[in-house]
């Protein structure tokens, strides 16, 4: 049975390309642990779930922009608009609202 994580993790895989090592990479804990969270035979703590269904809603609004790919891109690159920080470390950190005040721009046509 796939579990609200695994199907979150394969949201993450198909709308922004993101691989397992790169989830892991992420949410800070190794590439097994999310495999094991993929097939639903462990789940994270109650603080890793929100930083991945964050991580999801970010993945979510890009997606209006972006193809997977370049999603994927977008959340590993530096950017001004961020102080020159990656959107993924920012979501890490718990500043998941600045990474989407910035999509919010982008959608606005505030960055081009």
């Amino acid at each position: 049975m796939s579990t609200a994580v695994a199907r979150i993790l394969d949201c993450l895989r198909s709308d922004a390309a993101l691989q397992g090592k790169d989830i892991a990479n992420i949410v800070g804990v190794s590439p097994p642990t999310v495999s094991r969270w993929s097939s639903g035979k462990a789940n994270p703590d109650v603080r890793t779930q929100t930083m991945i269904a964050d991580l999801r809603f970010v993945v979510e609004r890009l997606g209006d922009f972006y193809t997977p790919a370049e999603t994927r891109l977008w959340l590993h690159a530096p950017h001004a608009m961020l102080a020159g920080a990656r959107a993924i470390d920012l979501v890490r950190e718990g500043r998941t609202a600045e990474v989407l005040a910035v999509i919010d721009g982008i959608d606005a046509g505030a960055f081009s």
